[in-house]
């Protein structure tokens, strides 16, 4: 039998990607407000979510926030709380939560060492300190029971085509995670007997040459695609 998984946010950038990376091995159940699931909503979303294995929660309103603004969304905040209040009164037995890079700011890094979750998260951004807030709700859910997986995610676009023009900077090419990365990480992370702990904290980038952040974790996912390749 298929593991059942939700997606919330299922028609952004991420969600398409994974929803068409998963879709011949899970049974996907896909959440998003612009085909009638509001996760602002708990009731909807507990109704949603009855019966599921596993909730990869990535609804984001990015418009109102993002890295590059300095408003905070206080929905956003809300869609992660009910997303992981949800998935404890329902049963879901693993929730995968999207942070970000910009949890720690890495513009102007000087390595060694690389950016590990093991260092004080310095946010670069009020987005920055909404994602840390959200882990640090995933650490107390992991307390109840909650398996909890927060990923911060590096930089992921449609095109799938790392930023590679002389005018972006180089920080942002060592941070790019390619299509084919991101799919193999959620799939280790579901596909994982269990998690160490009720809760992993983990960043995912692609196998850049000049990548500053560490991509231990303990599912085995290795990162193989490389911003470089990409070149012309």
């Amino acid at each position: 039998m298929k593991e059942r998984v939700t997606i919330t946010g299922s028609e952004g950038n991420i969600g398409t990607i994974l929803k068409e990376g998963l879709s011949k091995d899970y049974d996907l159940t896909l959440i998003d407000i612009l085909t009638g699931t509001d996760v602002r909503n708990y009731k909807q979303l507990l109704k949603a979510v009855q019966e599921q294995d596993i909730l990869i929660h990535l609804a984001w309103n990015s418009t109102t926030e993002n890295f590059k603004n300095v408003q905070i969304d206080p929905d956003n905040f809300k869609m992660a709380k009910n997303a992981y209040e949800a998935a404890l009164r329902a049963g879901v037995k693993r929730i995968i939560m999207a942070s970000s890079v910009h949890a720690h700011k890495f513009y102007d890094w000087k390595f060694p060492p690389l950016i590990s979750i093991n260092i004080p998260s310095e946010p670069d951004s009020p987005y920055g300190e909404d994602k840390i807030a959200i882990e640090n709700l995933g650490r107390d859910y992991a307390l109840k029971g909650l398996e909890v997986v927060v990923i911060r995610l590096g930089g992921i676009n449609p095109t799938d085509i790392p930023p590679l023009s002389g005018n972006d900077p180089w920080e942002e090419r060592a941070a790019w995670l390619s299509r084919n990365d991101c799919i193999s990480l959620i799939k280790s992370v579901i596909q994982a007997e269990n998690i160490p702990g009720n809760f992993v904290l983990m960043y995912a980038v692609s196998n850049n040459r000049n990548r500053i952040h560490d991509t231990s974790n303990p599912f085995g996912w290795r990162p193989i695609e490389r911003a470089e390749d990409f070149q012309k």
